[in-house]
């Protein structure tokens, strides 16, 4: 028989790096989960994404267990690490940040394939070089 599920809860955590502080501890707390069992399972499964933002989305059950799907890196991360930015231009379309070059973005795009909405490695990077404009960076051919 499956498991009934209870909700789902979407968080952003870095690799390697989650503890019962907030916005952990309190958004699995009131799902009622153990935060250190989540903690130490997250940490193990992510210290290849150390430092990195990763976003997880937990399923949580009704009876208290839970399963989690650890996500690629978000692409602003990857767009900010590539053209060596703290963050994207504070008025996109005026103002340029930085820039990267269709190379990375075709690099950026292989890494979240799988995360992303498309059928081949070229739609992947035209969503790359997307995000890229609207963070302020301009992508070079």
């Amino acid at each position: 028989m499956a498991k009934e599920i209870a909700g789902y809860i979407k968080l952003q955590i870095k690799g390697g790096q989650a503890n019962p502080a907030p916005p952990v501890g309190p958004a699995l707390g009131q799902r009622g989960i153990n935060i250190m069992e989540f903690c130490k399972v997250f940490n193990e499964k992510t210290k290849s994404f150390m430092g990195k933002p990763v976003p997880v989305v937990i399923t949580v059950y009704k009876d208290k267990k839970f399963d989690f799907i650890i996500k690629s890196p978000p692409a602003s991360y990857f767009i900010k690490e590539a053209a060596k930015l703290k963050s994207g231009s504070s008025e996109p379309g005026r103002v340029i940040a930085g820039s990267i070059t269709m190379k990375q973005a075709e690099t950026i795009a292989k890494e979240k394939m799988k995360d992303l909405n498309a059928h081949d490695l070229k739609e992947a990077t035209k969503i790359i070089c997307g995000s890229a404009r609207s963070m302020g960076v301009e992508v070079k051919k």
